[in-house]
């Protein structure tokens, strides 16, 4: 699905700002066709945001079930005889949405954008009316899983929605909502790989044309706006003799326009987007980047920061990849679900690499541990849902250069024999969408439990020496940590990257000797994993867990959400953000161990 960008051919309308919205407490929102008619009782809600954090309501805040967005929009009389779409970029986690009364699309999983044809569904003469219900409710047919739980009690029922993941489950309009045209015949998908042959850049390309058949033209322009190479046809390959090649140390960045091109020969749809020249794979024990080793280094995150929850927010958004820069940083995971794709057009711009991560999380539960696939996540409707989710992520990234790795889960039962089938699938499904890119799985269980990492081409693990296990010990994490690595790099002879470790941190509190929950702390438990780190040479990525504090369900052990921010969730650093950027400048090429 091509991201909606503006061209000689293109127009697009920005429906986000202030919506009506109405949270369905009674779920009658359907059988009353609140989508017929203008909705009664509403409040204003801005959209992109969580609905969660935005009024003073603490039952809003922990709705569960349906809440209802609805506004008016005007289509131009010059947009007549084009196909005109509605675009939603997420919706969380599962969407219904009318336009003028009539059902134009339904959508489930709450990260990725989808569309509704509306051609010969709105009005040219008058305002066209928009409802979307929103859905909060995970259960075990989707990612991440839940369940709906009530108690009957003598005085009254209690209802919530469970969920096994450690980020508040926000919901709502997440990211933008606009309208936008195109011909009727029109450029409807762009696939791009490139290679490396000697100083030359190879760029191939595959265009899909919807609507009907037109000769189609490529161009590439480099930073300057010269046009550097081009071709004819809807598949074919472009050669860049001296090519600049992308890395995160020089994120060089070409300009591919494609235009369809009518019978006289003219442009008739045009769309562009940016692409970087790399290669990247897994050989000899490395990660390879342009065929030199490379070593991430870098932090986890979340989308997520103060009263807009999950909602996007540019500025933000800015801000954190300066940060990033700023500490040395050169890769971001998306944990743990895909983030923007105004995030990613950021990490190819800034020059982060970026591991693109499913939904697939608490996947698992940990009192229980091998149980979740063979007792809770039975129905086939789960793994269609995450092969669909697989799918709809590889679609949508595959053509940013900052995207090195998929990663299908975060932390699952993997202990559990029935996960092995379960992720053969998803791996083998994400493989075939895109054989260019490595692919990998987060892992939390035992090395000698493990049932799934030889699917993956890279062991990711992550750990809580000394915080979750054997809780303020400094002194085991790193020959615990040293004995762990090299018995995963003996079993299953591949890579392995530390993808998550870290310590709550209360930014300002302090104590000497550390003690848990103190900046001293926090920067003494990362030196700690670096020794580890650094006396295995098969360790090829470090990702400290979390770049900043973030919200949580409430819970007796998180005080006001997760405290592992080496920021604070205001984005002030703590004293390990200075450590790290100290130990990550120092490592700016692969280091040696």
């Amino acid at each position: 699905m091509l991201y909606p960008r503006q061209s000689v051919s293109r127009q697009l309308i920005d429906l986000c700002g202030i919506w009506d919205f109405k949270a369905d407490g009674k779920g009658a929102g359907r059988a009353e066709k609140w989508f017929s008619r203008k909705l009664a009782g509403q409040i204003p809600m801005p959209v992109p945001a969580s609905y969660n954090d935005i009024t003073q309501d603490a039952g809003l805040r922990d709705h569960v079930g349906e809440v209802w967005y609805q506004r008016e929009f005007f289509v131009p009389a010059a947009w007549k005889g084009l196909r005109i779409v509605l675009r939603v970029d997420s919706a969380t986690h599962h969407a219904t949405v009318w336009v003028n009364g009539k059902q134009v699309a339904k959508h489930k999983g709450g990260y990725m954008p989808f569309e509704a044809d509306l051609s010969d569904k709105v009005d040219y003469a008058g305002p066209n009316r928009v409802a979307i219900a929103v859905s909060n409710v995970l259960d075990y047919t989707c990612i991440p899983p839940g369940e709906v739980k009530t108690e009957e009690h003598p005085w009254g029922t209690i209802k919530w929605q469970e969920y096994f993941h450690d980020f508040f489950n926000y919901a709502g309009l997440h990211r933008q909502v606009r309208l936008y045209c195109t011909p009727k015949v029109r450029i409807d998908d762009v696939t791009v790989t490139t290679d490396i042959k000697g100083p030359a850049g190879l760029v191939n390309y595959e265009v899909a044309v919807a609507g009907g058949r037109r000769p189609v033209a490529v161009k590439l322009f480099d930073a300057a706006g010269r046009c550097v190479a081009q071709g004819q046809g809807a598949a074919g390959q472009l050669k860049i003799p001296s090519a600049k090649l992308w890395s995160p140390d020089e994120p060089n960045l070409y300009r591919m326009e494609i235009c369809t091109l009518d019978r006289t020969g003219r442009p008739e749809d045009v769309y562009s987007l940016n692409i970087g020249i790399r290669t990247v794979q897994v050989k000899g024990g490395r990660f390879l980047l342009n065929g030199r080793p490379f070593y991430f280094k870098g932090c986890c995150k979340h989308e997520d920061s103060d009263i807009r929850g999950k909602g996007l927010d540019h500025a933000l958004n800015v801000k954190d990849f300066n940060l990033l820069k700023w500490m040395g940083a050169n890769s971001v995971r998306t944990s743990h679900y895909p983030y923007s794709e105004e995030f990613m057009d950021l990490a190819d711009r800034f020059g982060i690499a970026v591991i693109d991560e499913s939904p697939a999380v608490g996947m698992i539960t940990f009192n229980k541990p091998a149980s979740f696939f063979t007792e809770r996540a039975t129905s086939p409707a789960l793994l269609e849902h995450h092969l669909q989710v697989m799918s709809e992520l590889v679609r949508r990234d595959r053509n940013h250069p900052c995207v090195f790795m998929w990663s299908v889960c975060n932390e699952p039962a993997s202990d559990d024999r029935a996960a092995r089938p379960y992720f053969r699938k998803v791996v083998e499904r994400t493989r075939g969408l895109d054989p260019t890119r490595p692919v990998t799985g987060v892992l939390c269980v035992g090395w000698d439990k493990e049932q799934t990492a030889d699917l993956y081409d890279v062991v990711c693990i992550n750990r809580y020496h000394g915080w979750y296990w054997h809780p303020g010990n400094l002194e085991m994490i790193a020959p615990s940590m040293t004995h762990e690595f090299r018995q995963w790099h003996k079993r299953f002879g591949k890579p392995v990257f530390l993808t998550e470790f870290g310590a709550d941190t209360v930014h300002g509190l302090h104590s000497d000797p550390p003690l848990q929950f103190t900046e001293e702390f926090q920067s003494a438990f990362y030196r700690e994993y670096h020794k580890a780190i650094d006396d295995c040479d098969f360790v090829i990525g470090e990702h400290a867990w979390v770049f900043s504090d973030f919200q949580t369900k409430q819970t007796v052990h998180r005080v006001v959400g997760n405290r592992k921010g080496v920021f604070t969730r205001q984005r002030q650093p703590k004293a390990a953000a200075h450590l790290l950027r100290t130990r990550w400048l120092n490592l700016k090429k692969y280091p040696k161990k």
